[in-house]
């Protein structure tokens, strides 16, 4: 059983999720910017994978400028590199902030912090399934957008775990998969997740969470969060805005699952959350494999347009029915979020 991400030596290794679903390869990082770049081409994401990495590049930093005269300058300058790869995520901040402190006192220290975050990361996804499995009756139609699985964890997973744990209680869940554009995370990694775990699943287009709400076919929503604001506004995956929307307009429940640690608790609403914009080709382009399982890029749209690509939206908290982390199910609220930020 393979965890997302973990260090060895020096060295990062991880799951290569763009190759997924199609190959399963373990990639590796020599170097703190050999892991900056996995984490900003995608190679891993999912908020709490990304936070771990994250950590796991400051030890590297730490560890790959031991001896160098200019040491502390240049710890500084990997700590920015790695901050400016993914500014949405609140994880990775956190991951960063609290390596970096352990480094300076000395590169080993780096090293079992960065471990720390990555077992905390996986013990609270772990502790999130055991609560929002409670939610699900003994039949549960379930909606997911983008994937926080065990994939985008670094273990267990957010929204996933839930599922997964409900189903080896004996609940019959069913488990609709929004394909996410455009880099079709569910599509591509929640339904081999689920496939792969027995769990019963359809992966249906982003327009198509309207009609089947409208049909009554969706008794929950859940979905993760890459940063969480202090008055409860979530930030996702684009398209999750849509969804909670949705949700409140049928009176469907519209759960958020993520640890403490994706809460920023200096950022006081959704509008102050970084949002990134990542490059057009991920819209434009699609990659896939041919008739001989080679990975194979085509261009999807016009020839003659651009593409704007936000790869976040912002989902006001009072679209939110609660919020599943590690400390308890909690109302999307500015008291409740202090309460267990306390």
């Amino acid at each position: 059983m393979y965890q997302t991400v973990w260090i060895e030596g020096s060295s990062v290794f991880m799951i290569q999720q763009n190759l997924l679903p199609f190959q399963f390869e373990i990639y590796e990082c020599k170097t703190y910017f050999d892991t900056c770049m996995a984490i900003t081409d995608m190679t891993i994401r999912g908020a709490g994978a990304i936070g771990a990495a994250a950590g796991y590049a400051m030890a590297q930093a730490f560890l790959q400028f031991r001896d160098d005269d200019e040491r502390a300058v240049r710890v500084r300058e990997a700590r920015q590199d790695i901050e400016h790869t993914r500014p949405t995520a609140r994880n990775l901040f956190y991951a960063v902030e609290r390596v970096y402190h352990a480094g300076l006192i000395s590169p080993e220290s780096a090293v079992v912090e960065s471990q720390k975050v990555a077992q905390k990361d996986a013990s609270d996804s772990k502790i999130i399934g055991e609560l929002g499995s409670g939610l699900f009756n003994k039949k549960a139609n379930i909606l997911t957008h983008c994937n926080a699985g065990w994939l985008a964890f670094v273990d267990y997973g957010t929204a996933l775990a839930p599922i997964y744990l409900a189903a080896k209680q004996g609940k019959e869940v069913f488990v609709y998969v929004d394909e996410t554009r455009p880099r079709n995370q569910g599509g591509k990694l929640t339904a081999w997740e689920l496939h792969n775990n027995n769990i019963p699943h359809v992966i249906i287009p982003d327009n198509s969470a309207a009609t089947l709400m409208a049909q009554g076919k969706i008794d929950l929503v859940i979905v993760g969060a890459d940063r969480i604001a202090a008055n409860g506004d979530v930030a996702n995956k684009i398209g999750t805005l849509g969804r909670a929307i949705l949700a409140n307009e049928y009176n469907i429940p519209f759960y958020v699952a993520a640890p403490t640690s994706t809460i920023d608790i200096n950022c006081p609403t959704g509008k102050e959350i970084p949002i990134e914009e990542r490059n057009p080709d991920e819209v434009l382009y699609q990659w896939g494999i041919d008739s001989n399982g080679n990975p194979i890029q085509v261009r999807i749209c016009s020839p003659g347009s651009e593409a704007l690509n936000l790869a976040f939206d912002v989902t006001p908290a009072k679209y939110i029915t609660g919020i599943i982390t590690e400390k308890g199910i909690v109302k999307a609220h500015h008291q409740s979020i202090k309460t267990i930020m306390d």
